[in-house]
Formats: C-alpha cells, sequence, structure tokens
C-alpha cells in the first residue's frame, strides 16, 4: 500500500490517511458522477480478536499488518443508504455504534474559482445552471474521515487531474465536512 505522504504523522494519523486513500482509490475505480458513499473505520486488530473468522474473509496482507499495527483500520462500506435530498441530511440520519472507530464520506462537488463564486445567481435553478456551465468549473471527489480520538484525514481528487499521483491530502482540507462527518460519532 502506497503512503499518501512522507511527512511525519502519529501512527493513528498514518493509519487514518491509509484508510482514507485506500477508500478514495476504490471509490475513484467506479469513475465519475457517482452517489455519495459512506464506510465506518474498523480497528482491525480489535475486529479479529473480537471474531477470528474474520481473518478468512480479509486479504492476509492485511491480517498481517493488523497483527502488527495496532493502529490499523478496516473500512466498511454502508450499504442501502437513506434516500435524502442532501448530503447533509444524510448525516443527520447517521450515528455509529462505538465499536466503530470512526468513519468515512466520499463525495462530488462542483468548485469555482473565488471570483467566480459571487457572480452565483441567488435563483437557485439559475444558481445550478451557471454552475455546471462554467467554464472554470472543476469537478472534485473529496474522501473526508474522522476518528472518536478527533485525528480527522482527507483526499481529494479534482476530475481536470485524474491520477492517483495528483491527489490532494491533508488533516484539514475540508473544514466544514470534517466537522458535519464528526458529529456522526457524537453520543
Amino acid at each position: 500500500m502506497s503512503r499518501p505522504l512522507a511527512q511525519d504523522l502519529t501512527p493513528e494519523q498514518r493509519s487514518l490517511a491509509d484508510a482514507v486513500s485506500e477508500i478514495e482509490r476504490h471509490v475513484s475505480r467506479g469513475g465519475w458522477d457517482g452517489p455519495v458513499r459512506v464506510f465506518a473505520l474498523i480497528n482491525t486488530q480489535s475486529a479479529l480478536n473480537s471474531d477470528p473468522d474474520l481473518a478468512e474473509q480479509l486479504p492476509p496482507a492485511t491480517v498481517q499488518l493488523a497483527l502488527t499495527d495496532e493502529h490499523h483500520l478496516t473500512s466498511v462500506e454502508q450499504e442501502e443508504l437513506p434516500n435524502v435530498e442532501s448530503l447533509e441530511e444524510l448525516l443527520g440520519t447517521i450515528a455509529w455504534p462505538h465499536v466503530v472507530a470512526g468513519c468515512a464520506v466520499v463525495a462530488e462537488r462542483v468548485v469555482l474559482p473565488p471570483a467566480a463564486e459571487s457572480e452565483i445567481p441567488t435563483d437557485p435553478a439559475a444558481a445550478l445552471q451557471f454552475v455546471t456551465s462554467h467554464p472554470e468549473r472543476n469537478d472534485v471527489r473529496m474522501a473526508v474521515a474522522v476518528l472518536r480520538t478527533g485525528v480527522s484525514w482527507c483526499a481529494i481528487r479534482a476530475k481536470s487531474n485524474d491520477s492517483d499521483t495528483e491527489v490532494a491530502h491533508g488533516p484539514d482540507l475540508v473544514p466544514g465536512l470534517i466537522d458535519a462527518v464528526r458529529s456522526t460519532l457524537e453520543p
């Protein structure tokens, strides 16, 4: 597994960064214009201790890594998400049991340069037309994850640079979405 960054990270940050990178690559294989996707993040070592049969379902390399890395995370995609109007509404419907160490959300958005944002019409239909036809628009895919400990990590891929080597990584690239994802972990 490739590491998203060379900078020094704590073991917990490194495990989360690796999980987010893996999730983002997995989603990217499906192409663009996909739905919002949600993943539970489970501590692999704890899961294997609770259910040794799980080792049969995981790749052998993952099992070996989990034996030596107490922070290793396994992502579990959540299927059959509620049919809602917005990402915010979806996140408002999610609550995780304590066995879930964290969660990740992957969503696509259209971004415009800051100068163009002030020109967006107030009428929703006109705004949609403006954004989708703007010559400087860029589609991005954001993968954002948060652990119960508060550690966060993000990966952002632009459609205009759709390559595994061109994905931006960092702990706080999408602050608003980080806060929204974090709220799903609150009791």
